[in-house]
């Protein structure tokens, strides 16, 4: 009442001031507003070096991996149909409006959509991490009342949840083999353009060629995506601007009225005119969307927003633009597809453009190197995949990471394809099968997302499963027609990537099995410490131990041998949830065993979280919530014992000194067991014998380190 009175007092004063606020206030919200979407611009710039390379470069080997036979202008335009609709239905209604809407906490890929269908549903069969692991933060949807049919199936039926497994390990693995043969092609099918002004330069010298660049693509990938995208980002704007530039000059030229080819019923005239032979043809149009799950798989990378932008705004027209060009330059010179873009550039402007070719070829090659190394990082922190060094190369996306180990495995491989395959066709084959079965799998579980986690109408999901199944399943039964013509090296990288998984998976467990049968009980752990001749210690050491229903059975055989146990002892649980970020209040948690100084902690990581800190010691932090667990909980305090007195105990024994006690376990494998268990486990002992040890990981000083070694009987 009083301030109503005192403004009337004063003339409206005021309101006027409270208009002035808010009109500050919207300018501000808009200024912000303006900031993001030039931030999205900038990323989508960015972007164009890392995420689109493998898409926009297809021009240079769609139509030469093409095995016409004497093609006339209806067929030209019918092939153009479909890769427009393709690119249409595939790139635009698919990816950008529906799948890249998928992602989980910012990351996109195979393993992404496991992770978000394992935290709506029980589905998950890592018994170590699939019981009592998920981060109830609002995020879950596990109401029994609100479950479906197909979801209580997926929960029930072993068999159904190891499928969606391997579904989704061959979506990974078949990543990584777009990742080999995405370089191969595109720095191969550029630098092939040097023999058309060149025709005495011989094919093996182009192959050493390309080969010795791509040795020097991988070797700066270690600067990180930031970095390579600032330089590449150049390079891929200025092919994406002047192909279509071309393809504009090319139509106007040749065919302008190309654009009719945009009516469906030319795909119809196509089929019926070619019959077996243009269903086999599918095989080489599937490579126009070459690079487009990259999209979603380099989510974590960029966001959602930036790649969107990107692809509607230039990567989509461009590509329409230029194959449009292509097209018209050959309906008039029929017998060209062989040399389907170098033919169609104007001879003035050659050298300008197989110099940006080659460059960008090269540039293509960085969205699915990028997204090796994502998924792999997924894939390591899921504990579904052997240790490998993994870097964050950037403070303010997770998602950018690089592995050495990966990187050089790449690049060796891209070589041999480079040397071992030389011909382009026979690349293109096998890079086809890739494209479109990673494709296939990410519309499968993108089915099943959109029914259990987004619990979308089932005559919707239903749509878009059936649209591009049959549209996908059409394209994948034409390019399994050339399995033999190289077809077969995808396969051949998926089976020994899988097989490294599996042989990962099974160790792992197994080890998990043999821990929950023969793990330390508090009862037991008593009745060791009340031993006479085991003593209490002074000093601090955190106990790791994979287990939480009890303790590992490598703390049993360390009191046996040294018979004592530090005064305060933190059995540490490391824990990598299938969520991409774990909420800082559920990173460590606290509880106490029952015991004077003992205390067990479970510290929670998702796969997109940064897990080396720099402020903070790792030590420090859980002594710090330690500290904070015991004041917050004093009500549960031990008898005879106070929260003050438990404190001063833990920062006594912290300036004593720490020590962190790891096992080191192997398998003993004797003559009664089984051949399984003598090839699967004896694999797994050779991949953690050479992978890298998970302490190194959270920067323990290795002074701190002790490993403690036990058999385990297999």
């Amino acid at each position: 009442m009083d301030l109503e009175m005192n403004a009337s007092s004063h003339n409206g004063a005021i309101p006027a001031d409270l208009s002035l606020s808010d009109a500050i206030l919207d300018s501000n919200r808009h200024a912000n507003k303006n900031g993001a979407v030039w931030k999205d611009v900038l990323l989508a710039y960015k972007s164009l070096g890392v995420v689109f390379g493998g898409l926009v470069t297809s021009p240079l080997y769609v139509y030469p991996s093409m095995n016409l036979s004497s093609p006339t202008e209806a067929d030209y335009l019918g092939i153009y149909s479909i890769m427009f609709w393709t690119l249409t239905m595939i790139g635009v209604v698919k990816y950008v409006c529906i799948v890249l809407n998928a992602d989980d906490h910012g990351e996109g890929g195979t393993l992404a959509l496991y992770s978000l269908l394992c935290r709506h549903a029980d589905i998950g069969i890592l018994s170590s991490r699939n019981a009592n692991t998920r981060v109830r933060n609002g995020q879950s949807n596990l109401n029994p009342s609100k479950q479906g049919k197909l979801e209580k199936f997926l929960e029930r039926s072993i068999f159904a949840r190891r499928m969606l497994l391997f579904i989704a390990i061959l979506g990974m693995c078949m990543l990584i083999g777009d990742g080999i043969l995405t370089p191969a092609i595109s720095v191969l099918s550029a630098i092939d353009g040097i023999r058309v002004p060149f025709p005495t330069f011989g094919k093996v010298a182009v192959e050493a060629l390309s080969a010795a660049i791509l040795i020097a693509l991988f070797l700066p990938q270690k600067f990180g995506t930031s970095r390579v995208s600032f330089m590449f980002a150049p390079i891929m704007a200025s092919w994406t601007f002047t192909t279509p530039m071309i393809g504009i000059y090319s139509i106007l030229r040749y065919y302008p009225q190309i654009f009719k080819a945009v009516s469906p019923h030319y795909i119809v005239s196509f089929f019926l005119r070619n019959g077996r032979l243009g269903w086999r043809l599918l095989g080489g149009t599937v490579l126009c969307i070459t690079g487009a799950e990259a999209m979603f798989a380099d989510l974590g990378h960029f966001n959602r927003r930036s790649i969107q932008i990107a692809f509607l705004f230039t990567i989509y027209p461009s590509l329409i633009l230029t194959y449009a060009g292509q097209t018209a330059y050959l309906i008039k010179n029929l017998n060209d597809f062989g040399d389907g873009f170098y033919k169609f550039v104007p001879r003035p402007v050659y050298w300008p453009m197989f110099v940006i070719a080659t460059l960008a070829a090269i540039v293509a090659s960085q969205s699915l190197i990028s997204a090796s190394f994502s998924v792999i990082k997924q894939a390591v922190v899921l504990d579904y995949f052997p240790r490998v060094k993994v870097v964050h190369t950037s403070q303010d996306k997770e998602g950018q990471v690089y592995s050495p180990e990966i990187n050089y495995i790449l690049m060796f491989l891209c070589v041999a394809v480079v040397l071992g395959f030389g011909d382009g066709k026979d690349i293109g084959n096998a890079f086809g099968i890739v494209v479109i079965l990673v494709m296939f799998i990410t519309t499968i579980l993108m089915t099943l997302v959109m029914i259990i986690v987004w619990r979308t109408r089932l005559l919707l999901a239903g749509l878009y499963f059936v649209a591009f199944f049959i549209l996908e399943g059409t394209y994948v039964s034409a390019v399994m027609t050339k399995f033999f013509e190289g077809g077969w090296l995808p396969f051949a990288v998926s089976i020994v990537l899988a097989f490294i998984m599996f042989g990962w998976y099974y160790g792992r467990q197994k080890k998990f099995e043999y821990e929950m049968t023969n793990k330390v009980t508090m009862e037991c752990l008593s009745s060791l410490l009340s031993r006479s001749d085991v003593q209490r210690v002074p000093g601090l050491c955190i106990f790791y131990t994979n287990i939480q229903d009890g303790l590992t059975p490598i703390l049993g055989h360390y009191i046996h041998h040294m018979k004592s146990l530090h005064k305060v002892t933190i059995f540490t649980t490391l824990r990598y949830l299938l969520v991409a970020k774990v909420a800082p209040n559920e990173r460590i948690i606290f509880r106490r065993l029952g015991i004077k100084g003992i205390y067990g902690c479970v510290i929670q990581y998702g796969y997109a979280d940064l897990r080396n800190p720099e402020d903070d010691d790792f030590v420090t932090q859980v002594t710090c919530s330690l500290r904070n667990h015991l004041e917050s909980n004093y009500e549960r305090q031990l008898e005879g014992c106070s929260v003050q007195q438990e404190i001063m105990q833990l920062e006594e024994a912290k300036s004593v000194g720490v020590v962190h006690v790891r096992g080191k376990t192997r398998f003993y494998i004797g003559k009664d067991s089984g051949w399984s268990d003598k090839v699967l486990l004896g694999f797994y002992e050779f991949l953690h014998s050479n992978c890298r040890s998970a302490l190194p990981a959270l920067e323990i000083p290795l002074l701190e380190s002790l490993e403690i070694g036990m058999l385990y009987k297999a």
